[in-house]
Protein backbone atom coordinates (compact mmCIF):
# COMPACT_ATOMS: atom_id res chain seq x y z
CA UNK A 1 0.00 0.00 0.00
CA UNK A 2 0.95 3.44 -0.42
CA UNK A 3 0.43 5.74 2.19
CA UNK A 4 1.73 9.15 0.39
CA UNK A 5 -0.57 11.09 -0.05
CA UNK A 6 -2.24 10.51 3.98
CA UNK A 7 0.06 11.77 6.57
CA UNK A 8 -2.31 12.35 9.39
CA UNK A 9 -5.28 10.98 10.60
CA UNK A 10 -7.76 11.49 13.67
CA UNK A 11 -10.04 9.46 15.27
CA UNK A 12 -13.37 10.25 17.44
CA UNK A 13 -16.26 8.47 19.37
CA UNK A 14 -19.41 10.02 19.08
CA UNK A 15 -23.37 9.33 20.15
CA UNK A 16 -24.17 6.82 22.53
CA UNK A 17 -21.34 4.49 23.57
CA UNK A 18 -21.24 0.48 23.20
CA UNK A 19 -18.89 -1.79 24.37
CA UNK A 20 -15.78 -2.31 21.87
CA UNK A 21 -15.26 1.41 21.02
CA UNK A 22 -11.86 1.41 22.85
CA UNK A 23 -11.05 -2.00 21.24
CA UNK A 24 -11.87 -0.04 17.55
CA UNK A 25 -9.72 2.64 18.83
CA UNK A 26 -6.70 1.10 20.10
CA UNK A 27 -7.18 -0.76 16.23
CA UNK A 28 -7.01 2.78 14.42
CA UNK A 29 -4.27 3.74 16.77
CA UNK A 30 -1.84 1.28 16.01
CA UNK A 31 -2.32 0.49 12.70
CA UNK A 32 -2.21 4.33 12.09
CA UNK A 33 1.13 4.08 13.05
CA UNK A 34 2.24 0.74 11.58
CA UNK A 35 1.81 2.48 8.26
CA UNK A 36 3.51 5.34 9.06
CA UNK A 37 0.69 7.53 9.61
CA UNK A 38 0.61 10.23 12.50
CA UNK A 39 -2.98 9.89 14.24
CA UNK A 40 -4.57 12.21 16.65
CA UNK A 41 -7.90 11.51 19.25
CA UNK A 42 -10.33 13.75 19.19
CA UNK A 43 -11.87 13.99 22.77
CA UNK A 44 -16.09 14.40 23.12
CA UNK A 45 -16.68 13.71 19.46
CA UNK A 46 -17.75 17.06 17.47
CA UNK A 47 -18.03 19.35 20.05
CA UNK A 48 -13.74 18.33 20.89
CA UNK A 49 -13.36 18.67 17.52
CA UNK A 50 -15.39 21.75 17.70
CA UNK A 51 -12.97 23.54 20.86
CA UNK A 52 -9.83 21.91 19.27
CA UNK A 53 -9.44 19.24 22.10
CA UNK A 54 -7.65 16.96 19.94
CA UNK A 55 -4.00 15.31 21.17
CA UNK A 56 -1.63 13.16 19.00
CA UNK A 57 -1.76 9.92 20.69
CA UNK A 58 1.30 6.74 20.82
CA UNK A 59 0.84 3.01 21.36
CA UNK A 60 1.18 3.50 24.74
CA UNK A 61 -1.74 5.84 24.51
CA UNK A 62 -4.05 2.76 23.82
CA UNK A 63 -2.67 0.13 26.37
CA UNK A 64 -4.74 -1.64 28.51
CA UNK A 65 -7.64 -0.40 26.75
CA UNK A 66 -8.75 -3.62 25.01
CA UNK A 67 -11.11 -5.01 27.47
CA UNK A 68 -12.45 -1.55 28.97
CA UNK A 69 -16.35 -0.37 28.24
CA UNK A 70 -16.88 3.08 27.58
CA UNK A 71 -14.96 5.15 25.44
CA UNK A 72 -11.58 6.52 26.46
CA UNK A 73 -12.04 9.66 23.95
CA UNK A 74 -15.58 10.77 25.46
CA UNK A 75 -18.77 11.32 23.83
CA UNK A 76 -20.93 14.65 23.70
CA UNK A 77 -24.03 15.58 21.72
CA UNK A 78 -22.89 18.84 19.79
CA UNK A 79 -25.48 21.18 18.79
CA UNK A 80 -22.91 23.48 17.78
CA UNK A 81 -22.01 20.96 15.36
CA UNK A 82 -25.44 21.25 13.27
CA UNK A 83 -24.43 24.41 12.43
CA UNK A 84 -22.06 25.51 9.06
CA UNK A 85 -20.22 28.05 11.41
CA UNK A 86 -19.75 24.99 14.33
CA UNK A 87 -18.71 22.72 11.09
CA UNK A 88 -16.40 25.69 9.86
CA UNK A 89 -14.56 26.11 13.67
CA UNK A 90 -14.06 21.90 13.21
CA UNK A 91 -12.47 22.03 9.75
CA UNK A 92 -10.04 25.15 10.58
CA UNK A 93 -8.73 22.79 14.00
CA UNK A 94 -7.95 19.91 11.82
CA UNK A 95 -6.37 22.16 8.95
CA UNK A 96 -4.39 23.78 11.16
CA UNK A 97 -2.53 20.43 12.45
CA UNK A 98 -2.56 19.21 8.91
CA UNK A 99 -4.72 16.22 9.33
CA UNK A 100 -5.59 14.65 6.55
CA UNK A 101 -8.81 12.38 7.42
CA UNK A 102 -11.06 11.62 10.08
CA UNK A 103 -12.22 8.36 11.33
CA UNK A 104 -15.96 8.50 13.28
CA UNK A 105 -16.76 5.95 15.46
CA UNK A 106 -20.73 5.93 15.98
CA UNK A 107 -24.28 5.46 14.61
CA UNK A 108 -26.82 6.91 12.63
CA UNK A 109 -26.42 10.12 14.53
CA UNK A 110 -22.89 9.73 13.96
CA UNK A 111 -22.17 9.24 10.38
CA UNK A 112 -24.86 12.12 9.25
CA UNK A 113 -22.55 15.01 10.35
CA UNK A 114 -19.89 13.09 9.13
CA UNK A 115 -21.49 12.82 5.61
CA UNK A 116 -22.07 16.36 5.37
CA UNK A 117 -19.07 17.55 7.34
CA UNK A 118 -17.09 15.39 4.15
CA UNK A 119 -19.68 16.97 1.79
CA UNK A 120 -18.92 20.77 2.82
CA UNK A 121 -15.28 20.40 3.13
CA UNK A 122 -14.16 17.48 0.96
CA UNK A 123 -12.27 15.95 3.85
CA UNK A 124 -11.72 12.32 4.27
CA UNK A 125 -13.91 10.44 6.26
CA UNK A 126 -14.28 6.91 7.17
CA UNK A 127 -17.21 5.90 9.37
CA UNK A 128 -16.73 2.68 12.14
CA UNK A 129 -19.87 1.11 13.19
CA UNK A 130 -20.23 1.53 16.76
CA UNK A 131 -23.82 0.72 17.97
CA UNK A 132 -25.71 -1.86 20.37
CA UNK A 133 -28.81 -1.03 18.16
CA UNK A 134 -27.18 -3.14 15.44
CA UNK A 135 -29.21 -1.02 13.30
CA UNK A 136 -26.67 0.08 10.40
CA UNK A 137 -26.68 -1.07 6.89
CA UNK A 138 -23.37 -2.55 5.48
CA UNK A 139 -21.70 -4.86 8.09
CA UNK A 140 -23.61 -8.20 9.80
CA UNK A 141 -22.93 -6.82 13.40
CA UNK A 142 -22.37 -3.36 14.79
CA UNK A 143 -19.56 -2.78 17.33
CA UNK A 144 -21.29 -3.47 20.82
CA UNK A 145 -24.15 -5.82 19.79
CA UNK A 146 -22.73 -8.86 20.89
CA UNK A 147 -21.62 -7.57 24.73
CA UNK A 148 -24.81 -5.68 24.78
CA UNK A 149 -27.13 -8.97 24.09
CA UNK A 150 -24.98 -10.33 26.78
CA UNK A 151 -25.73 -8.32 29.33
CA UNK A 152 -29.53 -8.73 28.59
CA UNK A 153 -29.29 -12.77 28.21
CA UNK A 154 -27.41 -12.68 32.34
CA UNK A 155 -30.24 -10.45 33.27
CA UNK A 156 -33.01 -12.58 31.86
CA UNK A 157 -31.72 -15.42 32.88
CA UNK A 158 -31.37 -13.80 36.56
CA UNK A 159 -35.12 -13.12 36.67
CA UNK A 160 -36.21 -15.84 34.98
CA UNK A 161 -34.91 -17.70 38.80
CA UNK A 162 -37.59 -15.64 40.30
CA UNK A 163 -39.96 -15.66 37.67
CA UNK A 164 -40.14 -19.41 38.29
CA UNK A 165 -40.25 -19.51 41.91
CA UNK A 166 -43.54 -16.91 41.97
CA UNK A 167 -45.84 -18.35 38.71
CA UNK A 168 -44.72 -14.97 37.46
CA UNK A 169 -44.64 -12.69 33.89
CA UNK A 170 -41.98 -10.58 33.71
CA UNK A 171 -42.29 -8.40 30.59
CA UNK A 172 -38.07 -6.91 30.08
CA UNK A 173 -37.42 -3.72 27.96
CA UNK A 174 -34.31 -3.81 26.18
CA UNK A 175 -32.55 -1.11 24.40
CA UNK A 176 -32.36 -0.87 20.41
CA UNK A 177 -34.21 2.70 19.29
CA UNK A 178 -36.49 1.63 16.38
CA UNK A 179 -35.07 -1.53 16.32
CA UNK A 180 -35.72 -4.78 17.11
CA UNK A 181 -32.26 -6.56 16.73
CA UNK A 182 -31.21 -6.89 20.45
CA UNK A 183 -34.78 -7.84 21.66
CA UNK A 184 -34.96 -10.79 18.77
CA UNK A 185 -32.28 -11.90 19.31
CA UNK A 186 -32.41 -12.19 22.90
CA UNK A 187 -35.95 -14.14 22.99
CA UNK A 188 -34.55 -16.74 21.37
CA UNK A 189 -31.54 -17.08 23.41
CA UNK A 190 -32.90 -16.54 26.83
CA UNK A 191 -36.20 -18.81 25.85
CA UNK A 192 -38.69 -16.13 26.19
CA UNK A 193 -42.59 -16.50 24.55
CA UNK A 194 -42.08 -13.37 22.65
CA UNK A 195 -40.73 -10.48 21.28
CA UNK A 196 -42.18 -7.41 21.07
CA UNK A 197 -40.78 -5.35 18.11
CA UNK A 198 -41.06 -2.69 15.50
CA UNK A 199 -40.29 -4.73 12.94
CA UNK A 200 -43.22 -7.28 13.48
CA UNK A 201 -46.64 -6.71 14.08
CA UNK A 202 -48.35 -8.30 17.13
CA UNK A 203 -51.71 -7.16 19.20
CA UNK A 204 -52.06 -7.91 22.87
CA UNK A 205 -54.73 -10.18 21.45
CA UNK A 206 -51.76 -12.12 19.94
CA UNK A 207 -49.77 -12.40 22.77
CA UNK A 208 -52.62 -13.47 25.25
CA UNK A 209 -52.66 -16.11 23.06
CA UNK A 210 -49.57 -17.09 23.33
CA UNK A 211 -50.15 -17.05 26.92
CA UNK A 212 -53.00 -19.37 27.33
CA UNK A 213 -51.57 -22.11 25.48
CA UNK A 214 -48.33 -21.61 27.66
CA UNK A 215 -50.97 -22.10 30.41
CA UNK A 216 -52.45 -25.22 28.80
CA UNK A 217 -49.51 -26.90 28.52
CA UNK A 218 -48.63 -26.12 32.54
CA UNK A 219 -46.16 -23.22 31.62
CA UNK A 220 -45.53 -21.80 35.11
CA UNK A 221 -43.52 -18.48 34.23
CA UNK A 222 -43.20 -16.87 31.06
CA UNK A 223 -40.12 -14.15 30.07
CA UNK A 224 -41.58 -11.59 27.02
CA UNK A 225 -39.02 -9.28 25.64
CA UNK A 226 -39.87 -5.65 24.74
CA UNK A 227 -37.83 -3.79 22.23
CA UNK A 228 -37.78 0.01 23.69
CA UNK A 229 -39.09 1.16 20.30
CA UNK A 230 -41.94 -1.46 19.86
CA UNK A 231 -45.24 -0.71 18.30
CA UNK A 232 -47.33 -1.50 21.55
CA UNK A 233 -45.59 0.89 23.40
CA UNK A 234 -43.63 0.95 26.34
CA UNK A 235 -43.21 -2.83 28.79
CA UNK A 236 -45.10 -0.91 31.32
CA UNK A 237 -47.77 -0.18 28.96
CA UNK A 238 -48.00 -3.39 28.01
CA UNK A 239 -47.92 -5.08 31.54
CA UNK A 240 -51.26 -2.91 32.39
CA UNK A 241 -52.98 -4.43 29.61
CA UNK A 242 -51.99 -7.58 29.36
CA UNK A 243 -52.93 -7.56 33.40
CA UNK A 244 -56.38 -6.33 32.67
CA UNK A 245 -57.31 -9.16 30.45
CA UNK A 246 -54.87 -12.38 31.85
CA UNK A 247 -54.80 -13.16 35.78
CA UNK A 248 -53.15 -16.20 35.43
CA UNK A 249 -49.89 -15.14 36.17
CA UNK A 250 -48.27 -12.24 38.51
CA UNK A 251 -47.13 -9.93 35.62
CA UNK A 252 -43.78 -7.56 36.47
CA UNK A 253 -41.86 -5.04 34.78
CA UNK A 254 -37.84 -5.11 34.09
CA UNK A 255 -36.37 -2.00 32.24
CA UNK A 256 -32.57 -3.12 31.65
CA UNK A 257 -31.74 0.45 30.57
CA UNK A 258 -28.47 1.60 30.58
CA UNK A 259 -26.47 -1.76 31.91
CA UNK A 260 -26.42 -2.97 28.33
CA UNK A 261 -24.03 -0.31 27.04
CA UNK A 262 -21.71 -1.05 29.97
CA UNK A 263 -18.97 -3.31 30.69
CA UNK A 264 -16.18 -5.24 29.28
CA UNK A 265 -16.88 -5.94 25.31
CA UNK A 266 -17.53 -9.57 24.53
CA UNK A 267 -14.81 -11.68 22.57
CA UNK A 268 -16.91 -11.27 19.21
CA UNK A 269 -16.61 -7.37 19.98
CA UNK A 270 -13.12 -7.46 20.55
CA UNK A 271 -12.39 -8.88 17.37
CA UNK A 272 -14.87 -7.16 14.99
CA UNK A 273 -13.59 -3.69 16.63
CA UNK A 274 -9.92 -4.79 16.03
CA UNK A 275 -10.36 -6.21 12.27
CA UNK A 276 -12.40 -2.89 11.53
CA UNK A 277 -10.10 -0.28 13.02
CA UNK A 278 -7.26 -1.93 10.76
CA UNK A 279 -10.01 -1.35 7.81
CA UNK A 280 -10.97 1.81 7.82
CA UNK A 281 -7.23 3.06 8.16
CA UNK A 282 -6.47 0.33 5.10
CA UNK A 283 -9.39 2.11 3.61
CA UNK A 284 -8.03 5.45 3.55
CA UNK A 285 -5.33 4.37 2.68
CA UNK A 286 -6.22 2.94 -0.52
CA UNK A 287 -8.51 6.28 -1.51
CA UNK A 288 -11.58 5.30 -0.15
CA UNK A 289 -13.53 7.65 1.49
CA UNK A 290 -17.59 9.23 2.82
CA UNK A 291 -17.88 5.09 3.70
CA UNK A 292 -18.07 3.00 6.28
CA UNK A 293 -16.59 -0.32 7.06
CA UNK A 294 -18.01 -3.23 7.76
CA UNK A 295 -17.92 -7.22 7.99
CA UNK A 296 -19.99 -9.38 5.66
CA UNK A 297 -19.50 -12.89 6.26
CA UNK A 298 -15.88 -12.75 6.46
CA UNK A 299 -14.79 -10.17 3.96
CA UNK A 300 -14.42 -6.63 5.05
CA UNK A 301 -16.39 -4.39 3.10
CA UNK A 302 -16.74 -0.43 2.33
CA UNK A 303 -20.67 1.00 2.34
CA UNK A 304 -21.19 4.28 1.31
CA UNK A 305 -22.42 6.57 4.52
CA UNK A 306 -25.36 7.59 3.17
CA UNK A 307 -26.41 3.65 2.34
CA UNK A 308 -25.28 2.82 5.73
CA UNK A 309 -27.92 5.07 7.21
CA UNK A 310 -30.88 4.83 4.45
CA UNK A 311 -31.21 1.51 4.34
CA UNK A 312 -32.20 -0.94 6.21
CA UNK A 313 -30.65 -3.99 7.60
CA UNK A 314 -33.11 -7.27 6.75
CA UNK A 315 -34.36 -8.74 10.04
CA UNK A 316 -33.90 -12.64 9.80
CA UNK A 317 -37.35 -14.12 10.28
CA UNK A 318 -35.75 -17.42 10.71
CA UNK A 319 -34.84 -16.26 14.34
CA UNK A 320 -38.79 -15.35 14.95
CA UNK A 321 -39.77 -18.53 13.59
CA UNK A 322 -37.26 -20.78 15.30
CA UNK A 323 -38.47 -18.97 18.49
CA UNK A 324 -41.90 -19.51 17.94
CA UNK A 325 -40.94 -23.18 17.62
CA UNK A 326 -39.11 -23.37 20.81
CA UNK A 327 -41.25 -20.91 23.20
CA UNK A 328 -44.21 -23.73 23.31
Amino acid sequence: MNSNALKKVAVLTSGGDAPGMNAAIRSVVRSSLYYNLEVFGVFRGFEGLIENDIRALNPRSVSQILQKGGTILKSARSEAFREKEGRQKAFENLKSRGIDALIVIGGNGTFTGAMKFQEEFGIKVMGIPGTIDNDLFGSDFTIGFDSACNTVIDAVDKIRDTALSHNRIFFVEVMGRDAGYIATSCALASGAIAAIIPERKMSIEDLISKLNRGMESKKVSSIIIVAEGGHLGKAVDIAREVEKRFSYYESKVTILGHIQRGGAPSIHDRILASKLGVGAVEGLIEGKSNCMVGKIHKDIVYTPLKDAISKTSKMDENLHRISDILST
